[in-house]
């Protein structure tokens, strides 16, 4: 975890504490549901019109979103006059940035992975430099990769390096259809350059272990129900914060978080071209900055991903496993350098796969 840093946003915004109270509906997995509509004239001015803000997330940060827009609504009420209600997406990190670029207006988009973020800017709709606009470079909250075992696990299963065993069947999407399965890839690859070896010996432990992945599924969903409802592979690789989101709705699952281990970054963005075009500009800059906020960090972690905030970090310390090597993105070159190296059409994954196969 990182310390804040400094940061300009393009217009002002209001720092909040945390509230109570905004009585709403709030959208199914996967869809968009409206609340009363917004003023369609300016929603900057205090006491104006009621406004709506529209937030396209990823599936896992929706149990936290469901705390933490209550307290911004009801304190954005007591220092502006003005009602904010939210319309609510919630779905696959790729198949939301889609429809964001296929037209669902997001005013603040919150994405799993800074790649998908990129793509919404490269559709014009996000202005460069988005990752100045918030604190901690926009990252809100991450996780850890974590490798669930089948009950007791029978294979020993204790880190990245088994996963290249013989007798060892792993489950993990594909990461040319899965943002998560990314982070998977490099998590594995990481294990190796961030610990002393070349390129060549990770190509070679990354090989060996796609040649243990049977199938590959589309995406995190999919590979969830290979693993548990098929029943198939001895290890899946995982998010840590869905592990312990599991375990809080009762679904103790057995799981091991490797000592070397790559921060899964989670962004946040305003939308330029839509918040200028709501006239939301100032509500949705304020519910962003207000994510950071030791009141919604708390809300992030209750929920099992690691706050941004080192405050509340020390706080749930006891909730997260120590990870010994924690790398990043930017260890590995950043996202441009990393898909057109590894994910690209012909770049290493298409090599391996090649190899291997599949």
């Amino acid at each position: 975890m990182t310390s804040p840093q400094r940061y300009i946003s393009r217009r002002s915004a209001i720092l909040f504490a945390a509230g109570l109270g905004l009585a709403g509906t709030l959208a199914a997995c996967g869809s968009t549901t409206s609340t009363p509509e917004a003023s369609t004239g300016d929603a900057t001015t205090a006491a104006a019109g009621p406004v709506e803000l529209t937030l396209v997330s990823y599936a896992v940060t929706q149990a936290a979103y469901e705390q933490i827009i209550p307290k911004f609504a009801e304190k954005w009420k007591a220092e502006t006059g003005q009602e904010v209600t939210f319309s609510q997406s919630y779905g696959g990190s790729g198949s939301q940035t889609r429809a964001v670029l296929d037209g669902l207006e997001a005013d603040v988009v919150a994405l799993a992975l800074a790649g998908d973020t990129k793509k919404i800017e490269e559709g014009g709709l996000i202005e460069p430099g988005w990752e100045g606009e918030a604190p901690n470079n926009a990252i809100v909250h991450s996780s850890v990769a974590a490798l669930v075992t089948r009950e007791g696990n029978p294979k020993n299963i204790q880190g990245w390096e088994d996963l290249a065993r013989d007798d060892v069947q792993v489950v993990t999407a594909n990461p040319k259809t899965s943002g998560g399965a990314k982070w998977n890839f490099l998590g594995a690859w990481g294990f190796q350059t961030q610990t002393g070896a070349d390129d060549a010996a990770a190509l070679d432990f990354v090989t060996k272990v796609y040649q243990n992945v049977p199938v590959l599924p589309k995406d995190a969903r999919e590979s969830t129900d290979v693993f548990f409802t098929r029943g198939q592979g001895d290890v899946l690789i995982n998010y840590e914060n869905e592990v312990l989101l599991a375990a809080q709705n009762g679904e103790e699952l057995p799981f091991v978080v490797p000592d070397v281990n790559i921060s899964i970054d989670n962004p946040i963005a305003v939308v330029d071209a839509n918040v200028d075009k709501h006239g939301t500009r100032e509500v949705a800059e304020a519910f962003v900055e207000f994510l950071f906020t030791p009141e919604a960090q708390e809300e992030f972690a209750k929920v099992g991903f690691r706050p941004s905030d080192p405050s509340v970090g020390e706080k749930f310390a006891d909730q997260f496993p120590k990870v010994t090597t924690l790398f990043t993105v930017a260890d590995l070159g950043g996202w441009e350098e990393i898909d057109k190296k590894f994910f690209a059409d012909g770049a290493i994954f298409d090599q391996i796969q090649s190899k291997v196969g599949k």
